[in-house]
């Protein structure tokens, strides 16, 4: 992934929990990272907080490159969502300065949880995204 000015990037705080036995970031901590990268993206971005955001996780990926040890500094660059009818994919990569750590996808579903179904992205997160990507 090629980090550019239209990506979105926020910081991650490694906690002393993260760690396994290993002494690195335990790998299911990363689903958390990138929820955490996510909220962070919808809130800023979107203007949505979390009690608003109606998505189900559809699929996630992980790809790990280099452990994550305490105390380390870590961003997560989101690219700019693939937008759907029903869904966004999103794509991040975990980074400490120069070293990349992991790469990840997920797809989020709009969902209707009265109704138990998919529904659209709403045309006001299109508008939002294509704005602050500049797409």
């Amino acid at each position: 992934m090629d980090i550019n000015a239209d990506m979105y990037t926020t910081s991650i705080e490694v906690r002393f929990r993260d760690i396994d036995s290993f002494g690195h970031v335990n790998n299911a901590v990363y689903a958390t990272y990138l929820e955490q990268a996510r909220a962070d993206y919808f809130r800023e971005v979107l203007g949505v907080g979390l009690t608003e955001i109606e998505t189900v996780i559809a699929a996630l990926e992980v790809e790990f490159k280099q452990p994550i040890r305490l105390k380390q500094k870590i961003e997560v660059h989101i690219a700019p969502p693939e937008v759907g009818e029903s869904s966004l994919r999103m794509e991040y990569e975990l980074k400490d300065g120069e070293t990349v750590a992991a790469t990840a996808s997920t797809v989020q579903v709009m969902y209707d949880l009265d109704a138990d179904r998919p529904v659209s992205v709403p045309s006001e997160w299109r508008e939002a995204i294509s704005q602050y990507h500049q797409t």
